[in-house]
């Protein structure tokens, strides 16, 4: 039960919050504007109406706090007339207006690059500033009483249409001159137009000698420099090809090196969350006396994040950031969507959080760096000992955990690593932490009527569904201490995993055709490309955020081995959940692809996946020579195909892992299909 929920009658100790008010890090919280109701006066089940709340937090943190250590030249940042950093950030909040009628829970949405991509969750609008009746959809959140809040992290990120942001000093010479250090872009425009290129930093000194262009067509060719005489800075934060207004080559690779100067103090973005959702949780009133607006109004806090963000919270557990500057826990219960293994590379020098590793891209960023699973590991390359758990338990401050990601992830983000250790082997589940693969998903709901840059048409695999499920499992879980839904993923144990085979010197490796059970499907390519994970070299102060090597060399690196499924006769992946669209199939559904002839030819096709339907009837996969089962060859009829969807919905609900909406939603869209009409 929560200390500080006065709503169940519990009181808090006077002294109690004297502590918490003399060490809180949020500073000021100001409200600068309030839409009460919002969404129109909608009222929510039992619930009621929302109130929008939009403002700024201004915080401060000690350079000198041991928690903080982690947060690269902190110490070199600017200080106040207290000794303290300062930094302020965006904040939102929609709430119930009547509190006491929520469910007296906090859902932080960690903001994507400053937009919010709650909607797939609550089955609402994509919308950084949702305020019709119309844009709250089926309201699933809402509906059930949660406060949802949000916060600026990624100083990167604009307050462009209605963005999230943080504002965080630069770090400067003891002496108060400009710091100076590598920099690196990898630059890829899948159009024929794009004619410049912004800088993540400013250029130290805007000496061509002093940096180098590189242009490669695909990822495995040998890059070429573009002379000196070929590109130009347009100004300290841009470069473009000469003569000007030359465009980039479509979808060609070029890298770009240069010396750059006054890096952000990136890492603020991880206390600042910490604080942000500990004063909500903990605290009456801010420094200056402005009121905590949820105040004794928390007993459980959770988190939902998509994609980028979710790298970001697998760090902010590594680094300890779960518990706050008294020691308390920050998030009760995690669900992270789209993550992988992966972190997020804020606490570097010059950090780029905004970059994504996947199988054509950004894969000399420090993104994916030791410790990438839970329990701790020792990693044989380097001695050091480390993992996810190892802070939190630590401090008692552990989350229970949903780690979910597509196939996608697994295919361009080694997230097996998740789950194996640094040989690919089985780990034993943590006892607060469960993993899930949405088995044949890309990255996200793909468009089946668009190839984009692809050669096939995209994976339309919806994971809404399930992340509702898991939603619920999660939250039974954190208040009521019912066990999960079981891990469901690749495993060495089970017979469903196939190991990844690294080529020397190359940024991918293959997973061979007959390892995988892939089938020849005509007009399909298979190429077994997979993302790498090495174990990369930046630099002797690499562990302090410092990267001397950057981009580092792969030639002679060591390899972490990943995982995949393994596939069925069909080419749908055997490990994981397996949704009506692999369960009771019209196609065959992946998590990787390859680049269209205009695009990159058969390099990877970065977070897109593959929908490739089957035949219609056995004579037409005949005449295809498509080794698939025809539609008519496995259900008959419309009515069997419908039943086939059934047995998968019934078995998915029995396992909680699909709620009652959305089952019969998967229902009507079956009998609505026109599959053997």
């Amino acid at each position: 039960m929560n200390r500080l929920q006065s709503s169940l009658g519990l009181a808090i100790p006077f002294f109690f919050l004297l502590i918490l008010a003399a060490q809180a890090r949020v500073i000021r919280l100001e409200i600068t504007s309030r839409q009460s109701p919002t969404f129109e006066g909608r009222a929510f089940a039992t619930v009621g109406a929302y109130e929008k709340l939009r403002g700024k937090v201004y915080g401060e943190l000690d350079p000198n706090s041991p928690q903080l250590a982690a947060i690269t030249d902190l110490k070199l940042a600017p200080r106040n007339a207290r000794g303290m950093v300062e930094y302020s950030m965006d904040i939102y909040i929609l709430k119930p207006i009547d509190l006491h009628k929520g469910n007296h829970k906090l859902l932080l949405e960690v903001n994507n690059r400053g937009s919010k991509l709650l909607g797939n969750l609550n089955q609402s609008r994509a919308d950084n500033d949702p305020a019709t009746a119309a844009d709250a959809g089926e309201a699933f959140l809402m509906k059930r009483g949660y406060t949802l809040v949000w916060n600026g992290w990624d100083p990167s990120a604009t307050s462009a249409n209605n963005g999230l942001t943080i504002s965080v000093p630069i770090a400067r010479n003891g002496d108060g001159s400009s710091i100076t250090g590598p920099s690196y872009e990898y630059i890829v425009y899948d159009n024929p137009t794009s004619t410049r290129h912004p800088l993540a930093y400013p250029a130290a000194t805007l000496t061509k000698s002093q940096a180098r262009l590189t242009v490669r067509q695909h990822l495995q060719d040998v890059p070429q420099q573009v002379p000196a005489e070929g590109w130009a800075y347009t100004d300290e934060r841009t470069i473009g090809l000469l003569p000007a207004g030359t465009p980039f080559r479509q979808s060609a690779i070029y890298e770009f090196t240069y010396t750059a100067r006054d890096p952000m103090v990136a890492g603020i973005g991880f206390a600042a969350t910490r604080d942000y959702v500990s004063f909500l949780r903990y605290a009456t009133t801010d420094e200056v006396g402005h009121p905590n607006p949820l105040a004794n109004a928390i007993q459980y806090t959770f988190s939902f994040a998509v994609s980028q963000p979710a790298r970001y919270l697998n760090d902010f557990q590594t680094l300890g950031f779960n518990a706050d500057e008294q020691g308390l826990r920050v998030l009760d219960g995690i669900e992270n969507w789209l993550g992988g293994s992966s972190g997020i590379g804020l606490t570097v020098r010059f950090a780029q959080p905004s970059r994504t590793e996947r199988n054509r891209q950004n894969h000399l960023y420090p993104e994916a760096l030791f410790p990438f699973a839970y329990p701790v590991l020792s990693d044989p390359f380097t001695g050091n000992t480390a993992g996810r758990l190892a802070a939190c338990s630590n401090s008692h401050t552990c989350p229970k955990v949903f780690e979910i990601n597509s196939a996608n992830e697994y295919w361009v983000k080694a997230a097996s690593l998740l789950h194996t250790d640094l040989e690919g082997h089985d780990l034993a589940d943590p006892d607060n932490v469960r993993f899930f693969l949405v088995s044949g998903a890309q990255h996200g709901t793909g468009n089946d009527r668009s190839r984009g840059p692809c050669q096939q048409f995209q994976n339309p695999t919806d994971a809404g569904p399930l992340l509702r499920a898991l939603w619920m499992a999660l939250e039974e879980w954190v208040v009521k201490g019912t066990s999960p839904p079981p891990s469901a993923v690749p495993r060495q144990s089970a017979g469903t995993a196939v190991r990844a085979l690294a080529q020397a010197g190359a940024l991918t490796g293959i997973v061979p055709q007959a390892d995988l059970g892939w089938p020849t499907i005509p007009g399909v390519k298979y190429t077994g490309l997979i993302t790498t994970r090495y174990q990369l070299d930046f630099g002797p102060s690499a562990s302090q955020g410092l990267l001397s090597l950057f981009p580092p060399p792969v030639e002679g690196r060591p390899v972490y081995h990943n995982v995949v499924s393994k596939v069925d006769q069909d080419g749908n992946e055997l490990a994981g959940i397996r949704l009506p669209p692999v369960a009771a199939p019209t196609a065959t559904t992946t998590g990787w692809a390859l680049r269209g002839a205009d695009f990159g030819g058969d390099d990877g096709c970065e977070g897109a996946g593959q929908n490739i339907p089957f035949r219609a009837t056995k004579a037409d996969r005949l005449a295809a020579h498509d080794p698939r089962l025809s539609l008519a060859e496995r259900y008959q009829t419309h009515a069997g195909y419908v039943r086939a969807v059934r047995r998968c919905v019934k078995a998915l609900v029995h396992r909680r892992l699909l709620l009652a909406g959305d089952a019969q939603a998967y229902l009507q869209m079956a009998e609505a299909s026109t599959v053997l009409k």
